[in-house]
Protein backbone atom coordinates (compact mmCIF):
# COMPACT_ATOMS: atom_id res chain seq x y z
CA UNK A 1 0.00 0.00 0.00
CA UNK A 2 1.24 3.48 -0.84
CA UNK A 3 -0.45 6.65 0.31
CA UNK A 4 0.34 10.28 1.00
CA UNK A 5 -2.35 10.59 3.70
CA UNK A 6 -4.17 8.23 6.02
CA UNK A 7 -7.90 8.91 6.41
CA UNK A 8 -8.69 7.21 9.70
CA UNK A 9 -8.36 9.41 12.81
CA UNK A 10 -5.50 8.33 15.11
CA UNK A 11 -6.31 7.10 18.60
CA UNK A 12 -5.20 9.11 21.60
CA UNK A 13 -2.49 8.07 23.98
CA UNK A 14 0.08 6.54 21.62
CA UNK A 15 3.59 6.23 23.11
CA UNK A 16 6.37 6.46 20.51
CA UNK A 17 9.99 5.61 21.21
CA UNK A 18 12.21 7.66 18.92
CA UNK A 19 15.55 6.16 17.86
CA UNK A 20 17.27 9.43 18.79
CA UNK A 21 18.36 10.38 22.28
CA UNK A 22 17.28 13.36 24.36
CA UNK A 23 17.68 16.49 22.18
CA UNK A 24 20.74 18.66 22.77
CA UNK A 25 22.21 21.76 21.10
CA UNK A 26 23.85 19.59 18.42
CA UNK A 27 20.73 17.54 17.61
CA UNK A 28 19.63 17.74 13.98
CA UNK A 29 17.00 20.54 13.81
CA UNK A 30 14.85 18.28 11.64
CA UNK A 31 14.30 16.03 14.65
CA UNK A 32 13.67 18.87 17.08
CA UNK A 33 11.11 20.46 14.75
CA UNK A 34 9.43 17.11 14.15
CA UNK A 35 9.11 16.41 17.87
CA UNK A 36 7.74 19.91 18.52
CA UNK A 37 5.16 19.48 15.74
CA UNK A 38 3.60 16.27 17.08
CA UNK A 39 0.06 16.87 18.37
CA UNK A 40 -1.02 16.69 22.03
CA UNK A 41 -2.00 13.26 23.25
CA UNK A 42 1.03 11.61 21.72
CA UNK A 43 3.76 10.69 24.19
CA UNK A 44 7.38 10.71 23.02
CA UNK A 45 10.17 8.73 24.65
CA UNK A 46 13.85 9.25 23.77
CA UNK A 47 16.16 6.39 23.01
CA UNK A 48 18.51 4.59 25.33
CA UNK A 49 19.18 0.90 24.96
CA UNK A 50 17.91 0.24 28.49
CA UNK A 51 14.66 2.07 27.77
CA UNK A 52 14.27 0.32 24.42
CA UNK A 53 14.76 -3.11 25.98
CA UNK A 54 12.92 -2.77 29.28
CA UNK A 55 10.17 -0.14 28.95
CA UNK A 56 6.81 -0.29 27.22
CA UNK A 57 5.93 1.72 24.11
CA UNK A 58 3.47 1.36 21.26
CA UNK A 59 5.62 2.28 18.26
CA UNK A 60 9.36 2.44 17.57
CA UNK A 61 10.25 5.26 15.14
CA UNK A 62 13.64 4.84 13.49
CA UNK A 63 15.77 7.56 11.93
CA UNK A 64 19.22 6.72 10.47
CA UNK A 65 19.22 3.09 11.68
CA UNK A 66 22.98 2.68 11.25
CA UNK A 67 23.48 4.77 14.40
CA UNK A 68 21.86 1.98 16.41
CA UNK A 69 24.71 -0.37 15.50
CA UNK A 70 27.79 1.87 15.15
CA UNK A 71 30.33 3.26 17.59
CA UNK A 72 33.74 4.89 17.29
CA UNK A 73 35.48 1.87 18.85
CA UNK A 74 35.31 -1.83 18.02
CA UNK A 75 34.26 -2.72 21.55
CA UNK A 76 31.56 -0.05 21.54
CA UNK A 77 30.30 -1.31 18.19
CA UNK A 78 30.16 -4.88 19.51
CA UNK A 79 28.09 -3.79 22.53
CA UNK A 80 25.74 -1.68 20.41
CA UNK A 81 25.20 -4.52 17.97
CA UNK A 82 24.47 -6.94 20.79
CA UNK A 83 21.94 -4.47 22.17
CA UNK A 84 20.42 -4.04 18.72
CA UNK A 85 20.06 -7.81 18.37
CA UNK A 86 18.21 -8.00 21.69
CA UNK A 87 16.02 -5.07 20.67
CA UNK A 88 15.09 -6.72 17.39
CA UNK A 89 14.18 -9.87 19.27
CA UNK A 90 11.94 -7.83 21.58
CA UNK A 91 10.25 -6.00 18.69
CA UNK A 92 9.62 -9.32 16.94
CA UNK A 93 8.36 -11.12 20.05
CA UNK A 94 6.06 -8.29 21.18
CA UNK A 95 4.92 -7.42 17.63
CA UNK A 96 5.76 -3.78 18.30
CA UNK A 97 5.32 -1.87 15.03
CA UNK A 98 8.34 -0.09 13.55
CA UNK A 99 7.99 3.17 11.64
CA UNK A 100 11.04 4.04 9.58
CA UNK A 101 11.86 7.40 7.99
CA UNK A 102 13.85 6.94 4.79
CA UNK A 103 16.34 9.78 5.15
CA UNK A 104 18.74 7.78 2.98
CA UNK A 105 18.20 4.73 0.79
CA UNK A 106 21.21 3.07 2.44
CA UNK A 107 23.96 4.14 4.87
CA UNK A 108 26.47 6.46 3.22
CA UNK A 109 29.59 4.86 4.63
CA UNK A 110 30.55 1.20 4.34
CA UNK A 111 29.17 -1.41 6.71
CA UNK A 112 30.15 -4.82 8.03
CA UNK A 113 28.36 -8.08 7.32
CA UNK A 114 26.98 -8.15 10.88
CA UNK A 115 25.66 -4.58 10.54
CA UNK A 116 24.01 -5.37 7.23
CA UNK A 117 22.32 -8.44 8.72
CA UNK A 118 20.94 -6.47 11.67
CA UNK A 119 19.67 -3.64 9.48
CA UNK A 120 18.11 -6.11 7.05
CA UNK A 121 16.16 -7.67 9.93
CA UNK A 122 15.04 -4.21 11.05
CA UNK A 123 13.81 -3.61 7.48
CA UNK A 124 11.77 -6.81 7.61
CA UNK A 125 10.19 -5.71 10.91
CA UNK A 126 9.23 -2.29 9.54
CA UNK A 127 5.46 -1.78 9.38
CA UNK A 128 5.29 1.72 7.87
CA UNK A 129 7.94 3.44 5.76
CA UNK A 130 7.94 7.24 5.64
CA UNK A 131 9.44 8.64 2.46
CA UNK A 132 10.32 12.32 2.69
CA UNK A 133 10.12 12.93 -1.03
CA UNK A 134 7.63 11.48 -3.49
CA UNK A 135 10.32 10.15 -5.87
CA UNK A 136 11.44 7.46 -3.41
CA UNK A 137 10.31 3.99 -4.48
CA UNK A 138 7.54 2.74 -2.14
CA UNK A 139 8.42 -0.22 0.07
CA UNK A 140 6.09 -2.94 1.36
CA UNK A 141 4.03 -3.43 3.40
CA UNK A 142 3.05 0.27 3.58
CA UNK A 143 4.68 3.53 2.48
CA UNK A 144 3.41 7.03 3.25
CA UNK A 145 4.76 10.33 1.97
CA UNK A 146 5.55 13.02 4.55
CA UNK A 147 7.80 15.68 3.07
CA UNK A 148 10.95 16.93 4.78
CA UNK A 149 9.99 20.09 6.64
CA UNK A 150 11.52 23.53 6.10
CA UNK A 151 13.75 25.50 8.48
CA UNK A 152 12.14 28.93 8.16
CA UNK A 153 10.72 28.96 11.68
CA UNK A 154 13.96 27.61 13.14
CA UNK A 155 15.99 30.56 11.80
CA UNK A 156 13.26 33.22 11.84
CA UNK A 157 14.61 35.08 14.89
CA UNK A 158 18.18 35.30 13.59
CA UNK A 159 19.42 38.41 11.77
CA UNK A 160 19.75 38.09 8.01
CA UNK A 161 23.03 38.77 6.18
CA UNK A 162 23.43 40.23 2.73
CA UNK A 163 25.06 38.08 0.03
CA UNK A 164 28.66 38.83 -0.94
CA UNK A 165 29.28 38.89 -4.69
CA UNK A 166 31.15 35.77 -5.78
CA UNK A 167 30.92 34.00 -2.41
CA UNK A 168 30.36 30.24 -2.69
CA UNK A 169 29.52 28.22 0.40
CA UNK A 170 29.62 24.51 1.19
CA UNK A 171 28.37 23.67 4.67
CA UNK A 172 27.36 20.78 6.89
CA UNK A 173 29.14 17.74 8.25
CA UNK A 174 31.99 17.09 5.80
CA UNK A 175 31.55 13.43 4.89
CA UNK A 176 33.20 11.56 1.99
CA UNK A 177 30.03 11.27 -0.11
CA UNK A 178 29.41 15.03 -0.09
CA UNK A 179 32.16 15.75 -2.60
CA UNK A 180 34.03 18.61 -0.94
CA UNK A 181 37.19 17.34 -2.66
CA UNK A 182 35.47 17.78 -6.03
CA UNK A 183 34.55 21.35 -5.13
CA UNK A 184 38.10 22.18 -4.05
CA UNK A 185 39.51 20.75 -7.28
CA UNK A 186 36.95 22.75 -9.29
CA UNK A 187 37.89 25.98 -7.52
CA UNK A 188 41.48 25.50 -8.67
CA UNK A 189 40.21 25.85 -12.26
CA UNK A 190 38.11 28.98 -11.61
CA UNK A 191 39.96 31.91 -13.17
CA UNK A 192 37.70 34.65 -11.78
CA UNK A 193 39.55 36.29 -8.88
CA UNK A 194 36.23 37.64 -7.56
CA UNK A 195 34.94 34.13 -6.81
CA UNK A 196 35.69 32.84 -3.32
CA UNK A 197 34.80 29.64 -1.48
CA UNK A 198 34.10 29.16 2.20
CA UNK A 199 33.79 25.69 3.75
CA UNK A 200 31.87 25.43 7.04
CA UNK A 201 31.47 22.19 8.95
CA UNK A 202 33.04 19.50 11.05
CA UNK A 203 35.19 17.06 9.01
CA UNK A 204 34.21 13.41 9.40
CA UNK A 205 37.80 12.26 8.80
CA UNK A 206 41.30 13.62 9.31
CA UNK A 207 41.92 13.14 5.60
CA UNK A 208 39.10 15.50 4.62
CA UNK A 209 40.28 18.08 7.15
CA UNK A 210 43.82 18.04 5.79
CA UNK A 211 42.65 18.28 2.18
CA UNK A 212 40.61 21.37 3.01
CA UNK A 213 43.49 22.97 4.93
CA UNK A 214 45.87 22.29 2.05
CA UNK A 215 43.48 23.95 -0.39
CA UNK A 216 43.26 26.99 1.88
CA UNK A 217 47.06 27.24 1.97
CA UNK A 218 47.27 26.93 -1.82
CA UNK A 219 44.54 29.42 -2.76
CA UNK A 220 43.78 32.56 -0.74
CA UNK A 221 40.25 32.63 -2.22
CA UNK A 222 39.42 29.49 -0.19
CA UNK A 223 38.77 29.66 3.56
CA UNK A 224 37.32 27.22 6.06
CA UNK A 225 35.70 26.95 9.48
CA UNK A 226 36.31 23.31 10.35
CA UNK A 227 34.09 22.83 13.38
CA UNK A 228 30.49 22.62 14.43
CA UNK A 229 28.97 26.11 14.26
CA UNK A 230 26.01 27.41 16.21
CA UNK A 231 22.81 28.27 14.35
CA UNK A 232 23.29 32.06 14.36
CA UNK A 233 26.76 31.75 12.85
CA UNK A 234 25.51 29.26 10.27
CA UNK A 235 22.62 31.55 9.29
CA UNK A 236 25.08 34.39 8.81
CA UNK A 237 27.37 32.26 6.64
CA UNK A 238 24.45 31.10 4.47
CA UNK A 239 23.13 34.64 4.12
CA UNK A 240 26.51 35.91 2.90
CA UNK A 241 26.71 33.29 0.15
CA UNK A 242 25.76 34.21 -3.39
CA UNK A 243 25.47 30.48 -4.10
CA UNK A 244 25.39 27.30 -2.00
CA UNK A 245 27.26 24.47 -3.75
CA UNK A 246 26.43 20.83 -2.92
CA UNK A 247 28.47 18.54 -5.22
CA UNK A 248 27.28 15.34 -3.51
CA UNK A 249 28.21 12.01 -5.03
CA UNK A 250 25.12 10.50 -3.38
CA UNK A 251 22.07 12.72 -2.96
CA UNK A 252 18.52 11.60 -2.44
CA UNK A 253 17.21 13.68 0.47
CA UNK A 254 19.13 16.75 1.61
CA UNK A 255 18.30 18.77 4.68
CA UNK A 256 21.20 21.03 3.70
CA UNK A 257 19.48 21.96 0.43
CA UNK A 258 16.22 22.73 2.24
CA UNK A 259 18.04 24.74 4.90
CA UNK A 260 19.60 26.93 2.20
CA UNK A 261 16.22 27.41 0.51
CA UNK A 262 14.62 28.22 3.87
CA UNK A 263 17.06 31.14 4.12
CA UNK A 264 16.36 32.10 0.50
CA UNK A 265 19.77 31.26 -0.92
CA UNK A 266 20.11 29.62 -4.36
CA UNK A 267 21.63 26.15 -4.52
CA UNK A 268 23.72 24.29 -7.11
CA UNK A 269 23.36 20.50 -6.88
CA UNK A 270 23.62 17.42 -9.11
CA UNK A 271 20.60 16.48 -11.20
CA UNK A 272 18.45 13.62 -9.98
CA UNK A 273 14.71 13.07 -9.77
CA UNK A 274 14.46 14.19 -6.15
CA UNK A 275 16.35 17.44 -6.73
CA UNK A 276 14.44 18.11 -9.94
CA UNK A 277 11.16 17.71 -8.05
CA UNK A 278 12.28 20.24 -5.43
CA UNK A 279 13.35 22.66 -8.17
CA UNK A 280 9.86 22.45 -9.67
CA UNK A 281 8.19 22.73 -6.27
CA UNK A 282 9.95 25.87 -5.01
CA UNK A 283 9.77 27.81 -8.28
CA UNK A 284 12.33 29.07 -10.80
CA UNK A 285 15.62 30.68 -9.91
CA UNK A 286 16.43 28.76 -6.72
CA UNK A 287 17.68 25.25 -7.48
CA UNK A 288 20.25 24.94 -10.28
CA UNK A 289 21.09 21.41 -11.40
CA UNK A 290 24.06 20.07 -13.32
CA UNK A 291 24.64 16.69 -14.94
CA UNK A 292 27.86 14.67 -14.99
CA UNK A 293 30.73 16.32 -13.08
CA UNK A 294 30.91 19.74 -11.47
CA UNK A 295 33.38 22.02 -13.24
CA UNK A 296 34.39 25.68 -13.43
CA UNK A 297 32.08 26.32 -16.39
CA UNK A 298 29.04 25.16 -14.40
CA UNK A 299 29.96 27.45 -11.51
CA UNK A 300 30.43 30.44 -13.82
CA UNK A 301 27.17 29.83 -15.69
CA UNK A 302 25.21 29.41 -12.46
CA UNK A 303 26.55 32.64 -10.98
CA UNK A 304 25.68 34.43 -14.23
CA UNK A 305 22.14 33.01 -14.12
CA UNK A 306 21.65 34.22 -10.55
CA UNK A 307 22.85 37.72 -11.41
CA UNK A 308 20.60 38.00 -14.45
CA UNK A 309 17.44 36.31 -13.15
CA UNK A 310 15.90 39.55 -11.88
CA UNK A 311 13.32 39.64 -9.10
CA UNK A 312 11.93 36.22 -8.20
CA UNK A 313 9.34 35.08 -5.68
CA UNK A 314 10.71 33.49 -2.49
CA UNK A 315 11.06 29.70 -2.58
CA UNK A 316 7.63 28.08 -2.17
CA UNK A 317 7.98 25.78 0.83
CA UNK A 318 4.31 25.83 1.85
CA UNK A 319 3.97 22.05 1.41
CA UNK A 320 6.60 21.61 4.13
CA UNK A 321 4.94 23.41 7.05
CA UNK A 322 5.53 21.53 10.29
CA UNK A 323 2.00 21.65 11.71
CA UNK A 324 0.80 19.59 8.75
CA UNK A 325 3.79 17.22 8.97
CA UNK A 326 3.21 16.63 12.69
CA UNK A 327 -0.37 15.52 12.06
CA UNK A 328 0.78 13.24 9.25
CA UNK A 329 3.32 11.57 11.55
CA UNK A 330 0.61 10.98 14.16
CA UNK A 331 -1.52 9.33 11.46
CA UNK A 332 1.43 7.18 10.37
CA UNK A 333 1.95 5.92 13.94
CA UNK A 334 -1.75 5.08 14.18
CA UNK A 335 -1.62 3.24 10.84
CA UNK A 336 1.33 1.18 12.09
CA UNK A 337 -0.60 0.21 15.23
CA UNK A 338 -3.66 -0.78 13.22
CA UNK A 339 -1.57 -2.84 10.82
CA UNK A 340 0.17 -4.62 13.71
CA UNK A 341 -3.18 -5.51 15.32
CA UNK A 342 -4.67 -6.69 12.04
CA UNK A 343 -1.59 -8.72 11.14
Amino acid sequence: MSASSLPQPPPAGITVLQSSGLPSRTTNPYLIQLLASLPPGLRVEYFSMLRALFSGYDVFHVHWPEYLVRHRSRLGTAFKQLGALLLLLKLWATRTPVVRTLHNLQPHEGSSRRERALLAWLDRLTTVWIRINATTEPRPPMTVTILHGHYRDWFASMPASQPVRGRLLHFGLLRPYKGVETLLATMANVADAEVSLHIVGNPATDGIAEEVRQACRSDNRISATLRYVEDAELASEIGQAELIVLPYRQMHNSGTLLLALSLARPVLAPWNQANAAIADEVGPGWVFLYRDELDARVLAETLASIRHRGAVAPPDLSARDWDKLGRQHHEAYAAALRAAKEG
